[in-house]
């Protein structure tokens, strides 16, 4: 194997991993052609999506407000160094109209005033990951917010509380200008949603709709027992993936370490004999051989195509879609993934009609809330459907990433006018499927590896043990 080959690696390991992916996309959707030739996939859908928003006046409505919190957020961005009532310094960075109201800000929240001076240009921030709270950090903070307004403290003072406990800059940071639209008369969900993403969509919804009703403290609970359900389901997930990787890569280490470091041994006892080699012994000292020359080429083609791939699935859509329809489909990895996006759905759901969001607004929410493509599109046609004056339940009829039991569920809750409870009990029935689902993957796990790791260990063995039997034949 000379070096311009070894260089190709990675190159060709792409290639022929595209061609398998392809053949593979040709499986998947050729059983979802016949399912409604009509039905608006993609650009088609984008653009019909697009002009529906454009045509509804409840649609402009919410991209006029949308504007609006932009032109707020236009804002000069001021360093400061203070000290609170213990003595400590604190640093940290705040936006606002001018430097007089940084100052006229921190000292009504009990700071003695170090130094403010504006941003360099040169200074920004360098943000990792989507700018948002984190589920956990959010679901502690509603349940305390929530605690001090059912005590009698006012909302902002409860905000003030909050920001002084919490060690996290970032966080510091967004409480503190969530305070100071508070302290210039803005409401509660305004202040969310001028946070540039920080908050999510149903929070900043859902405080909206409190405001109207009154009921802000039963909402904030209702809210951190919904983030706390969502933070369980991924790490259900999380978990239920990260054991087998762990396991196999532990597989894949032992089965290299035997390669590398055992099999030269015996290779080298093999050739001073001069014995005859099985089929099985010159394939084994083939990859130990390429292992021991050239493990770094196969380390960096093993990188190429998980980056490539992280970075296709992040970028392209139509990869990421693909990638996405290919898991569902899979045995029983293809069901959990199905049970937890209609579980996360319909709970949502539920929530937002229980608190009075018109269904219109609930699916644009649902829509940015999941980030499978499958069901986005589920949604974005659900959208167009209802602007039509079409029923709910028509756009999930036929969907084979929903399933028949949920579709009925809904149709009954249409008729029977109890469409919210109809949905929470679908996602209960889905949650709990989803539960079982991941279980049944971590019990499935052992087993696998233990047959992949016997197999792999047994294959070397037996390379190493035919010749043996030569050898011993020829004394």
């Amino acid at each position: 194997m000379n070096v311009q080959s070894v260089l190709r690696f990675p190159l060709t390991v792409l290639q022929y991993s595209g061609k398998g992916l392809s053949y593979i996309k040709s499986l998947i959707f050729k059983s979802d052609l016949n399912i409604d030739p009509n039905r608006l996939v993609g650009e088609e859908l984008e653009a019909e999506l697009a002009k529906v928003k454009k045509q509804s006046s409840q649609f402009k409505s919410a991209s006029a407000s949308e504007e609006k919190v932009d032109e707020n957020k236009k804002l000069a961005s001021f360093r400061y160094v203070v000290k609170n009532a213990m003595g400590e310094t604190l640093k940290g960075v705040f936006d606002a109209e001018d430097i007089t109201a940084v100052r006229v800000f921190l000292s009504n929240e009990g700071y003695e005033i170090v130094e403010i001076k504006p941003r360099e240009k040169w200074d920004f921030d360098i943000t990792i990951g989507s700018g948002r709270i984190k589920t956990g950090d959010l679901s502690f903070a509603l349940i305390q917010l929530s605690t001090y307004i059912k005590a009698g403290i006012p909302l902002i003072d409860s905000m003030r509380i909050l920001a002084k406990q919490t060690t996290n800059a970032t966080l510091r940071r967004i409480y503190d200008k969530v305070i100071y639209e508070l302290v210039i008369g803005e409401p509660f969900s305004v202040a969310l949603e001028k946070q540039g993403g920080a908050f999510p969509l149903i929070l900043i919804n859902m405080v909206k709709t409190s405001e109207m009703t009154g009921d802000l403290a039963g909402t904030l609970d209702e809210m951190a027992d919904y983030f706390t359900d969502t933070e369980k389901t991924r790490k259900e997930m999380i978990s239920a993936l990260i054991y087998p990787a762990v396991i196999l890569v532990l597989c894949i280490g032992a089965v290299c370490f035997l390669i590398m470091f055992v099999v030269p041994q015996f290779i080298d006892m093999f050739s001073s004999q001069g014995a005859e080699l099985p089929a099985i012994t010159k394939f084994v000292i083939a990859a130990s051989s390429f292992l021991g020359s050239y493990w770094w080429a196969l380390i960096l083609g093993i990188l190429t195509v998980i980056f490539t791939f992280k970075w296709l699935y992040s970028n392209i859509k139509d990869f990421r879609k693909s990638m996405q329809i290919m898991m569902m489909k899979m045995p029983i990895l293809g069901n959990t993934i199905i049970y937890g996006q209609v579980s996360t759905i319909t709970r949502t759901f539920a929530s937002l009609l229980n608190h009075g969001v018109f269904i219109t607004d609930s699916m644009e929410i649902l829509t940015n809330l999941t980030n499978n493509e499958v069901y986005k599109e589920i949604l974005s046609r659900t959208l167009i459907n209802l602007s039509k004056g079409a029923k709910l339940s028509e756009t999930f009829k036929g969907e084979w990433a929903f399933p028949v039991v949920a579709y009925e569920m809904i149709v009954t809750g249409e008729s029977t006018g109890q469409l919210a409870l109809m949905m929470q009990k679908v996602s209960e029935h889905f949650g709990n499927l989803h539960h079982n689902a991941v279980t049944v993957i971590k019990s499935l796990i052992e087993p696998i590896v233990i047959i992949f790791l016997a197999i792999a260990v047994g294959f070397i063995l037996m390379s190493i043990i035919l010749p043996m039997f030569d050898l011993y034949g020829q004394i």
